[in-house]
């Protein structure tokens, strides 16, 4: 998925990636939500409340300034305050993604931190952040995650979901994945009795450098 260069390019690769979202298992129903900040500027598209990601048309996205004013379409989502706010404190990202991948969710509940086991998963992951549990929509979400996106691309909002950013939509989602892949490792590994199995810390520490 190349970076998006036009409006209707940013529309299509979020409702593709909400369809495979769906699909994935990494969200049901009218969970979970999409943004993508539209190239060059300080407004952002997002997906409307109540809306299911695998039947996302145009019409189903609210476009928003970072200060939260709707400017065209339904009512954004919930959310919205957690999109806009991440896009603040990191300039460089273009889009975000919000599901509740069940693994991430699971592993983060029972107190384990998620752990890389492939080469994917320690350079799209690269680290996680994680917040505690805050009420969907708050004030208190919104600012903990975004405060835990300065040093992370991948967040885990407890007891929740997950949010993932990117410079474009192919790559939030892409760590979205990879993420919930590292989390099922890990799962299996704990199920195993293995709580130490991980990528090499000397690769590791090298793949931050690059």
């Amino acid at each position: 998925m190349k970076p998006a260069t036009s409006r209707e390019e940013l529309l299509g690769q979020l409702a593709e990636v909400g369809r495979m979202a769906v699909a994935r298992g990494l969200v049901l129903a009218s969970g979970g939500n999409l943004s993508a900040r539209l190239p060059g500027e300080d407004r952002f598209l997002v997906t409307g409340a109540g809306t299911w990601l695998d039947r996302l048309t145009p019409e189903d996205f609210a476009l928003l300034s970072l200060d939260g004013e709707t400017l065209e379409g339904p009512a954004p989502s919930s959310e919205w305050k957690l999109h806009a706010r991440t896009y603040r404190v990191r300039p460089d990202v273009n889009a975000v993604v919000h599901l509740h991948p069940q693994y991430t969710v699971l592993v983060d509940a029972m107190g384990y931190p998620i752990r890389f086991v492939s080469l994917d998963h320690a350079f799209y992951v690269h680290s996680v952040g994680a917040v505690p549990y805050a009420p969907n929509g708050s004030d208190e979400l919104a600012d903990t995650a975004a405060e835990q996106a300065r040093r992370h691309d991948c967040v885990v909002l407890s007891h929740h979901g997950c949010s993932t950013v990117g410079a474009d939509v192919g790559m939030a989602f892409r760590r979205a994945m990879n993420l919930e892949e590292a989390a099922i490792a890990t799962y299996r590994m704990l199920a195993c009795g293995d709580s130490t199995t991980a990528f090499p810390a000397e690769a590791y520490a090298q793949l931050r450098h690059t």
